[in-house]
Formats: structure tokens, sequence, C-alpha cells
């Protein structure tokens, strides 16, 4: 079997491993690997050359038997035969456009994460948090670049899979382990958002200033709703390019929020008045500029700050530029792939994210300095909770982060299968199965949340920083053979110090959130952002 032998693909030796690109015995039809698999071959003549054109012939419509052409979640293996220098996946053919694909990686790196990120700029001053929002961002798309080089020269599409065949079994499980959590930290954070916004949407439409316990406020029911007729039918496509034109739509909301956001930096006064004030303090003129003439001291922004609160900043961000659980998936479902097409659409959707966050961030937290919470959009209700554009932005971002939902789950779905059901082709009962439990689980979970800055720093501290510096260093050392780049290569050392800035990051922002917890000073705790009822 093809899966089961991972150490063979890596420790051989380097005329097997760069002649068959996806190391996989059973292609051994098509030209390279016929010569790097016949040594025999001089004794059987015809014979065996008829054997080889009839396995040619049979590997021609990319059935194996552990994978089927049906299965999106184990399509990995590439052809070196029909173009030697440009690596494609022989077992789909990519529709997806390069549009598509930037709208669906896009979507993938942004989320509910926005929300939080004008938060994290008031725990850091602004100069601190463009600097490390940069090289959080910068550090993103050269792991990209270590998944795409991996990838290319194994021929496999999947996270987990590269994990495999870099470690073996405990390298897919640990992959496929921390994809699971982070993906479901995602949708759990998304769904987090609908419980909480989309009731008092409805409750601002129908101008219900006392819910009377009706079922269509309480959250909890309206995110099991979404779930079930929204949100489910799309994580049913059997392939993630279906959900280009979803994922296009979800960034227009975004875009929306971002420009609401910069207007109301104009029009809302600091220090600004709760709405349960407004009707004593409306004849009050505010302004940051007291009868003294001078600036009030909270509507001041701050370059550097460090608190407590600090610890929470990297790993906001690090949540923020996860994607790489899709990237492999997209890349293989673009329109004549190749690594250095695949880098462009990151980069792209990673510059595109990286402008919106900052400028989110900044004129968010420029809004309400201080005062601003861990999740925005709450902020802006304790102005006036019926304001038409606020209303409509909350509609934009419960749509954005409904709609990217399904594009976090096919990774998901995808590391389960690949731990669970390695070996099975395609079947629609179990697709359906596994989409449906995973979407009851998180319902559960969101109903029970602590808190939405919980979920970014915990999921943040420990699976991102896998994702995005442990695994594709630890994986690129392992895959590169040693012929084409030594340890002792420029590559190679940056790839360990990359992985050596994973640990340090994971272990600092786990110490630094569990001193907070401990210490009792956590505004996490502290200031409950919504959760029951």
């Amino acid at each position: 079997m093809s899966e089961d032998k991972p150490a063979e693909n890596v420790d051989s030796p380097p005329v097997e491993v760069n002649a068959i690109p996806n190391g996989k015995g059973h292609e051994g039809g098509e030209e390279v690997p016929t010569l790097a698999k016949t040594p025999p071959a001089e004794d059987c003549g015809n014979a065996c050359k008829e054997t080889v054109a009839n396995s040619a012939q049979s590997a021609s419509p990319h059935r194996t038997e552990n994978a089927d052409p049906n299965l999106p979640e184990s399509q990995e293996f590439l052809s070196g035969a029909d173009d030697k220098k440009t690596t494609r996946f022989t077992d789909f053919e990519g529709k997806t456009s390069f549009g598509m694909s930037v709208f669906n990686l896009g979507n993938a790196i942004m989320g509910s994460g926005i929300l939080g990120l004008a938060y994290a700029m008031a725990n850091t001053g602004v100069v601190l948090f463009l600097v490390l929002l940069t090289v959080v961002a910068v550090l993103s798309s050269y792991s990209i670049h270590l998944l795409l080089k991996s990838s290319g020269i194994v021929g496999i599409r999947a996270y987990e899979q590269l994990g495999y065949r870099a470690f073996g079994t405990p390298g897919k499980m640990a992959a496929g382990i921390a994809i699971t959590l982070q993906n479901i930290g995602a949708m759990s954070s998304y769904l987090y958002i609908v419980k909480y916004e989309f009731p008092l949407v409805i409750q601002a439409f129908l101008k219900v200033d006392k819910p009377a316990g009706e079922w269509y406020l309480n959250g909890n029911y309206l995110v099991i709703i979404v779930s079930i007729a929204v949100i489910l039918p799309l994580a049913l496509m059997k392939q993630l390019g279906y959900l280009g034109y979803t994922s296009g739509f979800s960034l227009s909301c975004m875009v929306f929020f971002l420009v609401s956001v910069i207007y109301k930096k104009f029009n809302i006064p600091c220090p600004f008045v709760d709405f349960a004030f407004n009707s004593t303090a409306s004849e009050m003129n505010v302004s940051a500029i007291d009868s003294g003439g001078e600036i009030d001291p909270s509507c001041i922004p701050k370059m550097a700050n460090l608190n407590s609160q600090t610890a929470y900043t990297i790993p906001i961000l690090a949540f923020a530029f996860v994607c790489h659980p899709e990237v492999l998936p997209i890349y293989t479902e673009l329109r004549n792939p190749n690594k250095k097409k695949m880098q462009h659409v990151a980069n792209i959707s990673i510059a595109v994210m990286y402008i919106m966050y900052f400028l989110a961030a900044l004129f968010g937290y420029l809004t309400f300095y201080g005062e601003v919470e861990a999740e925005l959009l709450h902020t802006y209700s304790r102005i006036d909770p019926y304001d038409n554009l606020i209303l409509c932005v909350r509609v934009a971002v419960l749509t954005a982060v409904t709609l990217t939902v399904p594009i976090v789950l096919f990774p998901v779905r995808r590391a389960i299968q690949q731990m669970m059901f390695p070996n099975k082709t395609f079947n629609w009962p179990r697709h359906i199965a596994i989409a449906f439990s995973l979407l009851t689980f998180i319902n559960l979970l969101v109903i029970f949340a602590p808190n939405i800055l919980g979920i970014f720093g915990v999921i943040g501290a420990t699976s991102a920083p896998c994702l995005i510096f442990i695994f594709p260093a630890i994986f690129y050392i392992r895959i590169v053979p040693k012929e084409e780049e030594p340890l002792r290569s420029v590559p190679k050392i940056l790839a360990a110090c990359f992985a050596g800035i994973g640990f340090l990051f994971m272990i600092m922002s786990l110490s630094f959130i569990i001193m907070d917890w401990t210490s009792g000073t956590s505004k996490a705790s502290s200031e409950n952002i919504g959760l029951g009822d």
C-alpha cells in the first residue's frame, strides 16, 4: 500500500526520490519511475515492457488501490513524466481560476479575528502592533513557501500527508490533530459571533428594548438554525473550488465592515457616551478637548503599551493569519498550478488581509482608545444599539463569518478522513456524516464556550504556531533530500530557526496566558463579552 511506507520515501537513495516525484511505488508506470524501478528488467525483455505499458494504462485514469478520483480528501499524486519541469497533480484537473483561488485563501485567512485586532492594538500600541503584524505576515508567507516546496518534492497536497511522509503515522496524527483543533477553534469563534450578534440584529429590527425570552432572540436557537440552513449545505460540497463565489461575497462584506469602521471614527466623539446616558447627555457638548484647551488623556493614542493583556496579542495575530491547512487543497484545484503561481496567490491574499487588518485595528482603536472591547462590534452597541449603519455592519459580518465556516470545515473533514479512514474511497454517507457531526460538536462548544478571547488566545497559542512555524519547517527539513540541500545549508538552517521561533512563540504565549489567568487580572475573565443568555 502506498500510504504504509513513509520511511522509504524519506530515507531512500536520492536517485529514487528525485526520479519519482510522488514517492509512490505503484505509480511507476511513467517513464522516469520505470527507469528507477526496473533493475531486473534486463532479464525479462519485452514481457516487462508490456507489463509496464499496461500499468501505465491503468494509472492514466488515476485509479489506485488506495485512491479514487472522486475522493477529494486523498488526491495526492503527481505526474513526473508528462511535465518534468512543472509539478502537476494527476488525479484532479484544477479548474479554479487565479481570482477565485485568491478569494478562497483570503476568506480562509479573514475571519472573526479582525474583530479582536483593535483590542490587541489597544494593549500593544500602534507601532508595536504594526511591527508584530508585519512580522507575522512575512513569516506566514515564508511558511507557505516551505509547504509548497515540500509538496512539490513528494507530490502531496494534504497537510497531514506531508506529516506522514516526513515522520510516518505520528507525523500524520500530529498534523491532523493540530488542524482539527485550530479549525474547530476558528469555526467556534465564527459561530459564537452568530450566536451573539444575530439576536441583537433581530432585536434592533423589531425595536425590542427588553426581550421577554422570545425564542427568535435566543442565540443558541439561532446558531443552530444558521448551521442547518446555510452552513451545512455549503459544507456538503464535494470540492473546495465551488465556494469561490461565496468567498468573494464574504470578503466584500468585510470590506464594507472596514469602510464603516473608518467612517465611524470621524462620527463618534471622544470620550464617547454610553447609550444608557445618551438621554441625559444629549445636551452636553462632548469633546476630547476640555474647557482648559487640553486634550483628554484618554483620547491620545499610545505608540507602545505593555500590560497583562499584551500576552493575548501575539496569539490573536497568529490565529488571524492561519490559512495553511487550506493552502494545498487550493493549490491542487488551481487551474494550471505551479509553485510560483500558488505562492503569488498566497502573497496577494496575505497582503490584502494585512492591509485590512491594520486599517480595521487602527480606526477601531482610534475610535474608542482604551475603552475598546475584545469584540469590536459590542463596543459600538454601547453607543447606539439601533444605529442603522452598525446594524448593516452586523449583518455583513454575520454573513462573512457564516460563509467562512464551510471553507474552514473542509480541512478538518480531510484530517478526520486521513486519520480514521486513510484507505477508504469517497463515500457520500460518510462525507455527510462527518460534516454533520462536526457542526453538531461545534454548536455544543459554542453554547458552552467561556468567551471569544479565550478561544483566540488558547487555540492561537498552541495549534497556530504548529501549523505556521513548526510543522512546515520540520517537514521541509525531513522531506527535502540531503543531497539537494544538506542539513547545514542555508535554507535548512533558516527552516530550523523558523521552527525554533515557533516553539518559543508557543511557550511564551501559553505562559503569559496562564499567568494572566492565575493572577486573576485577566480582562477576559472579568469582562464577559456576552456569553450566555
